[in-house]
């Protein structure tokens, strides 16, 4: 399966230049440049496949691929900021045998030139945030030590007792005549009161 191609940035007109061989460390110059005769005119790319970015020079009319700059990092050989302008780059191109070629890339607006900039920053923190994150995610997080360390002790309280090992708290009595208990038998008779046999009428016989 191919690697998604998303587009973060699309340049109208830009200019490439042929560029002279590197003379001194002191980087390249675009003053050294012919600026008012560029070698060819077009639009410009940069296309993100996957974790790549590339750099594309096409016509601006049919949309043909005239040459494409991988970039693996920025600054970096892929793009280089000239010494003495902010609008100009000097890029290195690849064919699809491998070849390279560097060449000048300029552009007419210090606006263009600062968009360019910022994709490819933006692009390049893009990545070490992602590898930052998955990182972070890959690492085991900390465990819990539930364990009791050595003459390590727990008290576990459940309600106070009193002497002799009653709970302190206590029941209320049941009330006398309560229902589901046995009823009271009522009092022996005093002296001189009769006993009535069980069953017979509470009231005495006259007569």
């Amino acid at each position: 399966m191919s690697e998604y191609e998303s587009v973060s940035l699309v340049k109208p007109e830009v200019f490439i230049y042929r560029i002279p061989p590197l003379s001194t460390n002191k980087g390249h110059k675009a003053a050294d440049w012919n600026l008012d005769t560029p070698d060819w005119t077009g639009r410009l790319r940069l296309v993100a496949i996957g974790k790549k970015l590339e750099l594309r020079l096409e016509d601006k009319g049919s949309g043909q691929l005239y040459a494409k700059a991988p970039v693996e990092s920025y600054p970096g050989v892929g793009v280089e900021s000239v010494s003495d302008s902010s609008r100009y780059f000097v890029i290195r191109l690849v064919n699809e045998n491998g070849q390279t070629a560097n060449v000048g890339l300029g552009f007419a607006d210090r606006g263009d030139s600062f968009d360019f900039n910022v994709a490819l920053q933006d692009h390049f923190k893009y990545l070490e945030k992602a590898a930052e994150i998955e990182q972070q995610s890959s690492q085991p997080g900390p465990q819990l030590d539930l364990g009791f360390k050595e003459g390590q002790t727990i008290t576990i309280n459940i309600g106070k007792k009193r002497d002799g090992g009653a709970s302190s708290t206590s029941r209320p009595k049941p009330a006398a005549g309560a229902g589901g208990g046995f009823p009271l038998l009522p009092p022996p008779p005093g002296p001189g009161q009769q006993t009535r046999p069980r069953g017979q009428p509470g009231f005495d016989l006259i007569g």
